[in-house]
């Protein structure tokens, strides 16, 4: 049984591998630190699982997960992520994704959650499927139906305060480029200052009021 564990932190990606090779039997896990790399190594690999981060530098975690289910949809793919926005689980979803949970679950979650997607079951988070069902399943909010997946991710960057120039080097793009984003999701969401944006963060439940400037 081979798992590739994507994830842009040396220090997550490493502590995580030995976790779940030393408490499942017979797993072979490997590394990825972009997306970029994670279709590589499954262009060369046939792994049936990636553990895969939504904020990744280069391609988005949920782009690379729909890349990757769109060349093998037989593969597996769970997010494990800082981000607990319903929105963002919901691309997940969409994505082709088996199952979300956040990083601060315990890592007895993890593995429940590992063992459920490759017995090919969907595992969500308890907390994250209750809000889910309590929002009628999906937890969109139509002012977000028409954002792309790097516009979302944007948003939340900017909604919490995150830097144009952080958000670059975060992301492996220009400044410049996070600078027309952020124009375009002003116009697109109607909104006029950054006050403004937060506040719809906020509203939409991209955004907890304790996230902000986190």
């Amino acid at each position: 049984m081979n798992i590739l564990i994507v994830d842009d932190h040396a220090v997550v990606r490493q502590g995580y591998a030995s976790l779940l090779a030393t408490l499942l039997e017979g797993v072979t896990v490997s590394e990825a630190a972009s997306g970029e790399e994670a279709l590589q190594r499954v262009a060369q690999g046939c792994p049936e699982l990636v553990i895969l981060d939504v904020g990744l530098p280069g391609i988005s975690g949920l782009e690379t997960a729909r890349r990757l289910r769109a060349r093998q949809p037989q593969l597996r793919v769970l997010f494990f992520s800082m981000h607990d926005e319903l929105p963002v689980v919901r691309k997940a979803l969409e994505a082709g994704a088996s199952g979300y949970l956040t990083k601060s679950a315990a890592p007895q979650v993890l593995l429940e959650a590992v063992r459920k997607v490759l017995a090919g079951h969907t595992y969500i988070e308890h907390g994250l499927a209750t809000a889910l069902a309590c929002t009628g399943g999906d937890g969109q909010d139509p002012r977000l139906g028409g954002m792309t997946q790097r516009e979302l991710e944007i948003f939340v960057l900017l909604a919490r305060g995150v830097g144009l120039r952080q958000i670059a080097d975060k992301l492996c793009i220009s400044a410049k480029t996070v600078a027309n984003y952020q124009t375009q999701l002003k116009n697109k969401l109607q909104v006029g200052s950054q006050s403004e944006l937060v506040h719809l963060a906020i509203d939409t439940g991209l955004l907890r009021v304790g996230q902000v400037g986190a």
